[in-house]
């Protein structure tokens, strides 16, 4: 049986309320609020965090033989983005990383490949939606990461979900476009749009149900998305599905996030399915993709603990000015400091383990744990007597904390805290995701893969902490 071995996904935990961009603007906006990436967010890290949570609840010991990372907002071009992503999630070298890319499609496209291939593949999407400021793209996007592991399930990793059946239906004709370096898409008149979308949909819907052997009435979990907005409401009335089926779309909360929405609405369902409910996925996106799955026994046992429902519920608000900040639309002036340096390549690939998957050591005669890793033991005389020590996903403990207002940051100020960690290990580290009248002494941290700056085009990647919230 092929199909789904784990899932995750992640929601930034900055909002920003669509209401705000009227008041600022006097025009744009809307109701509800969109997820934003923060100013040390792209969609590498937003890729990470999806993949942390799968892998967290993932059968012990299962490792992906290849991971593939879709996006249309890619920090690199000319470099696989992928390769960062694997090195955070510690995946051994012989376990391939590629990108898939270019459009929204490249996501489910990368399903496709995965759930009609072999061997275990993490396919993990992630997007940052964007548009000038006041347009419906600003206000309907928003940004989030998604990860499924895919493969054939065993006694040990068993299937959450069985992949019963998939078509596609494609077709040319101008919807979205983005010339390579602009910062915004733009859509054709959405009439036309809605008119080539809903015989693509109808068809990639009846070949799917025909392929996994069901009718509309069999499904218990309906999920559609796409970025023309006008097709996918117009496609659920085509399904014959009952509405109590359709699930929602959380655009009213997080935004459309593109390339990694399908597999956001899929995790809200697996969150929610019981065993042998039948879901249903259908996006709509230079084309149409539909997609069917049925949830097992297994399902309830391996659910991740960060659910889409509780990271949607537990953000907290952004003012405007700030996100066109962090957007690259206002630029205000920068602290009085030297810019950082361009990142060392070759230091980098010294200390891989410790810069991208967070690995220290530990003095095997004294347990002493050292961040950064370290040869000579501070505890006693041991020289290169160490393992390495995993700690991304040890929690801490601060120690004292301080916050600067003259250290250059995108997003000042700084926040940085001393962090005692469970089990040993004192580390300094950057604070993320918090304002700092809410920093106390004694609170409890987590770890997060992000983008410290950049500088020279080199994005420098390492980990911050932030608050542990559900």
């Amino acid at each position: 049986m092929r199909g789904i071995l784990s899932y995750g996904a992640y929601v930034p935990y900055r909002r920003l309320d669509r209401a705000d961009i009227r008041a600022f603007l006097g025009s744009g906006g809307g109701k509800g609020t969109r997820a934003v990436a923060s100013y040390d967010e792209d969609t590498t890290t937003l890729a990470v965090e999806a993949s942390r949570v799968a892998m967290r609840a993932a059968p012990a010991g299962i490792v992906p033989s290849a991971l593939w990372f879709a996006t249309v907002s890619p920090a690199y071009l000319d470099k696989t983005n992928a390769t960062a992503i694997h090195a955070a999630l510690r995946l051994d070298a012989d376990a391939a990383a590629a990108d898939f890319g270019g459009a929204p499609r490249s996501g489910v496209v990368a399903w496709r490949a995965a759930l009609s291939g072999t061997g275990t593949v993490l396919v993990v999407a992630a997007d940052i939606r964007t548009g000038l400021p006041g347009s419906a793209d600003e206000a309907g996007g928003g940004d989030a990461g998604s990860a499924l592991l895919i493969g054939d399930g065993d006694e040990g990793a068993p299937v959450l979900a069985e992949y019963l059946g998939a078509a596609s239906a494609t077709s040319e004709f101008i919807d979205r476009w983005r010339t390579p370096g602009e910062n915004r898409s733009r859509q054709w008149e959405e009439r036309f749009g809605e008119l080539q979308y809903l015989p693509l949909a109808e068809q990639a819907w009846k070949a799917a149900l025909q392929e996994a052997g069901l009718a509309p009435g069999d499904l218990d979990l309906v999920a559609v998305t796409g970025l023309h907005t006008r097709a996918v409401r117009a496609a659920v009335r085509k399904l014959g599905v009952g509405d109590e089926v359709v699930l929602d779309d959380l655009g009213a909360s997080v935004g459309n996030s593109g390339t990694a929405h399908p597999g956001l609405l899929l995790a809200a369902a697996l969150d929610r399915a019981e065993p042998g409910q039948v879901i249903a996925v259908l996006s709509l996106a230079d084309g149409a993709d539909a997609f069917v799955f049925r949830a097992t026994e297994a399902l309830p046992a391996h659910r991740p603990a960060r659910t889409v429902a509780g990271q949607v519920a537990n953000g907290a608000g952004l003012p405007y000015a700030k996100f066109l900040s962090w957007r690259g639309m206002l630029t205000l002036d920068p602290p009085r400091r030297p810019e950082p340096a361009r990142v060392s390549a070759s230091a980098a690939a010294r200390s891989e383990a410790w810069k991208y998957a967070f690995v220290g050591s530990r003095d095997r005669s004294s347990g002493a744990v050292h961040l950064p890793p370290a040869r000579v033991s501070m505890v006693g005389d041991a020289i290169d007597d160490m393992d390495p020590i995993p700690m991304a996903d040890t929690e801490g403990t601060i120690v004292t904390f301080t916050v600067d207002r003259l250290a250059y940051s995108p997003s000042p100020p700084v926040i940085f805290a001393v962090v005692d960690f469970d089990g040993g290990g004192r580390l300094p580290i950057e604070l993320t995701d918090v304002d700092e009248a809410d920093v106390a002494i004694g609170d409890r941290v987590e770890m997060t893969f992000r983008r410290l700056n950049s500088a020279d085009g080199i994005h420098n990647y390492f980990w911050k902490a932030r608050p542990v919230r559900s």
